[in-house]
């Protein structure tokens, strides 16, 4: 008796796949039928849009509706889907026009009184259809902002089903309706932790602007108070701005985890920093359902903050290997595969045993020598092996504190500045490469003929591998922390004091 058609998008991970809405009205018994692998929250999408039809005065036929989601084969989620679903039962029972319908890709939720509440994640899904050839998208108001970020593609924002109907060629009167909106923010956006409130531990606060130039790990130790978090924290405040590029990525993953962008695209990295009882699902992404992106996802192009990290379950802390070398996270379900980026910098800090106190000169460790050593082991060897810099970090004493109250500290906008100098320098010499900071390049084009340093350079470092010191990883990763110190100091090319600095940092907490 009628057909009609629409699109909508399926995301899977960070990326959307285009799902075509049919609706087909016949004269069976009445009832509606959705088909197309929907998942719990997708298959009772249509009480709602019964519901939602209804309450907006335009009601759902009678007769027996059909509704598929293809492809059939491709899993979906979620209750995004909901408008696309609704106009496509109006424009078979003709009350919009079934041509406009189809020429417009539509993504929303519907509530019971017909208004649309904002979906998650809809600046991947927009991004997925414009890269899939829509250039005309219809979404709830409360995402228009978010919608709008995405260049080339036109956004049309309604408040409620019926808004939707009118606009499509339902012969209604308008009815206006409070849109539902995001939560915004209350207040100002804190700003960034500044490095000058770190008093003491130079050789960390050098560390951290080390590890800022090049994108490197890092592993601090030291007992309670010592200022490991307060160092973790300051670290996004070293890096760059983001680009065009990593930006649109870090804010659609901000949107696909349900916290909504705004106005205006994320320039800053994030920090991510999870509690020491997180799963592996919470840690890398995953979920029963629509699979979500965990913390190591969010922290792409930022921070990973990892507190007390022998406390975390070994299975999660290994879990993190794979997305450091590969900067790649990758879920595998039965159906689908999901990729998420997984370019962060991984920060952790430890207390040196159980106790926290060893090796603190102000008081005495409880803790055996067995039980020291089976507390740090519960970070396991091949995922330190991946840290390129390891350091230890000692309490404040009471003459650096009153010292510093005289003497001037280094701030992080002039620390930023040191920053973005040695990575201009780093893209500058690995321009026509692949890479542009000095933690991705490989360790082969590191000893070939392009970068291979000095004999003399490198004597204390080929010592260290032949008595098996570090391993070939570890060689590798010296080779990147000492190109990043000769960035981070004007210095053409990492001589033997460059190595042996980075040769220190990599060996700093078992020296």
């Amino acid at each position: 008796m009628g057909l009609a058609r629409t699109h909508a998008v399926a995301l899977i991970g960070l990326t959307g796949a285009l799902v075509e809405v049919e609706a087909d009205i016949s004269g069976q018994l009445p009832g509606i039928i959705l088909i197309g692998l929907p998942d719990a929250a997708l298959s009772e999408a249509t009480e709602r849009v019964r519901a939602a039809a209804k309450n907006s005065g335009c009601p759902l036929t009678r007769n027996k509706l059909t509704i598929n989601l293809s492809p059939a084969s491709l899993p979906k989620h979620g209750s995004g889907f909901d408008l696309a679903i609704a106009l496509a039962c109006l424009g078979a029972d003709r009350l919009v026009s079934a041509d406009s319908v189809g020429r417009v890709l539509h993504i929303g939720e519907l509530a019971l009184d017909g208004r649309l509440r904002p979906t998650p994640g809809m600046l991947p899904a927009v991004i997925a259809a414009s890269r899939l050839g829509h250039d005309t998208v219809m979404v709830p108001a409360g995402n228009v902002d978010e919608a709008s970020l995405v260049p080339g593609v036109r956004v049309i924002g309604v408040a409620s089903l019926r808004d939707a109907a009118i606009w499509h060629g339902a012969e209604l009167e308008p009815i206006p309706v409070t849109p539902i909106l995001l939560p915004v923010d209350a207040g100002p956006q804190a700003a960034e932790p500044d490095l000058a409130d770190v008093i003491g531990n130079d050789d960390a606060i050098l560390a951290l602007q080390i590890a800022a130039a090049g994108g490197h790990h890092v592993f601090m130790v030291g007992p309670p108070g010592a200022g490991k978090t307060m160092l973790a924290a300051r670290l996004p405040g070293l890096l760059p701005d983001l680009d065009a590029a990593a930006s649109l990525e870090v804010s659609s993953m901000r949107s696909l985890s349900g916290r909504g962008v705004g106005r205006s695209l994320i320039t800053r990295p994030p920090l991510e920093a999870p509690h020491h009882t997180a799963t592996a699902a919470a840690m890398v992404g995953g979920g029963s359902g629509q699979i979500r992106p965990g913390a190591a996802a969010r922290a792409s192009h930022g921070v990973l903050f990892l507190d007390e990290a022998p406390e975390f379950a070994s299975a999660v802390l290994d879990a993190l290997r794979q997305p450091l070398e590969s900067g790649v996270i990758i879920i595998h379900r039965a159906n689908v595969v999901a990729h998420f980026p997984a370019r962060f910098q991984l920060v952790m800090a430890a207390n040196p045993c159980a106790c926290g106190q060893y090796g603190a000169p102000d008081l005495d460790c409880a803790c055996p020598p067995n039980a020291r050593r089976r507390y740090l082991a519960r970070i396991s060897g091949p995922l330190l092996d991946r840290i390129d810099i390891q350091l230890k970090v000692q309490r404040v004493t009471a003459t650096q504190l009153r010292l510093a109250a005289d003497t001037p500290r280094l701030v992080s906008a002039v620390a930023r500045e040191r920053v973005v100098a040695a990575r201009s320098a780093a893209a500058a010499r690995l321009s026509g490469t692949p890479w542009s900071v000095n933690s991705d390049v490989p360790g082969p084009w590191l000893r070939g003929p392009q970068a291979r340093l000095d004999r003399s350079a490198t004597a204390g470092l080929d010592r260290a591998l032949e008595r098996g010191g570090i391993t070939m990883r570890g060689y590798d990763r010296v080779l990147r922390v000492a190109w990043s110190i000769s960035d981070l100091e004007g210095v053409s090319r990492p001589g033997i004091e460059q190595v042996g600095q980075a040769l220190y940092l990599r060996k700093g907490i078992s020296s």
